[in-house]
């Protein structure tokens, strides 16, 4: 079966690079955030929860600029919002 491959002009590495902007790195998360954002990602249809974590970090850095007093007003009205089914 080796007769049938040649590889002699192959490159180690990924086959795609990374996007410009990124950087590969190596994280530890607990089993069960991995668990969520892979659950979320499949119930979505698909889609990268690699990408789901970056938001979700990105997110957080918006936020915690955000005054207590106004996050706790955007978390209200976002709660009513969902409460009253608009």
């Amino acid at each position: 079966m080796r007769g049938q491959y040649d590889f002699s002009t192959g490159k180690r590495g990924p086959v795609a690079g990374a996007s410009s902007g990124k950087s590969r790195i190596t994280i530890r998360l607990d089993n069960e955030v991995l668990e969520w954002f892979r659950a979320r990602a499949h119930e979505s249809g698909g889609g990268n929860y690699q990408s789901m974590i970056n938001e979700a970090l990105r997110e957080y850095i918006v936020h915690d600029a955000e005054p207590a007093e106004d996050l706790l007003r955007r978390v209200m009205r976002e709660e009513l919002t969902r409460y009253r089914g608009e």
